[in-house]
């Protein structure tokens, strides 16, 4: 069973930096591409970042404009672990963020985890 569980967030003033973790479970982690995407209060989901399989891919990674220049996506294999750096956070980064992956053809998203950015 694929299983997604996402930490890291919290409480954190304009400016100020969280770095998020997604511990994976139930498939062979390094052979997918793994998704940020956040859903802020109200809003639908936004994709925010996304890292390729280095195994079956090219392991590159992209970014939405909101997150580019700030955000930096990243994994450990051997942990079977997504990691989202983020920096320079601002209020609008307000949501609940998750992990996602799609595994024979149906898409995951784990539990998430909540930032808030206010003053």
């Amino acid at each position: 069973e694929v299983q997604l569980q996402a930490s890291g967030g919290g409480f954190v003033q304009p400016g100020g930096s969280l770095r998020l973790s997604c511990v994976a479970s139930g498939f062979t982690f390094s052979d997918y591409g793994m998704t940020w995407v956040r859903q802020a209060p109200g809003k639908g989901f936004e994709s925010v970042s996304h890292i390729n399989s280095a195994n079956t891919g090219d392991g590159t990674t992209t970014y939405a404009g909101s997150a580019k220049g700030r955000f930096t996506i990243s994994r450990d294999n051997a942990k079977n672990t997504l990691y989202l750096q983020m920096n320079s956070l601002k209020p609008e980064d307000t949501a609940v963020h998750y992990c996602q992956t799609r595994v024979g053809g149906r898409e995951y998203r784990g539990q998430g985890t909540l930032v808030t950015v206010s003053s």
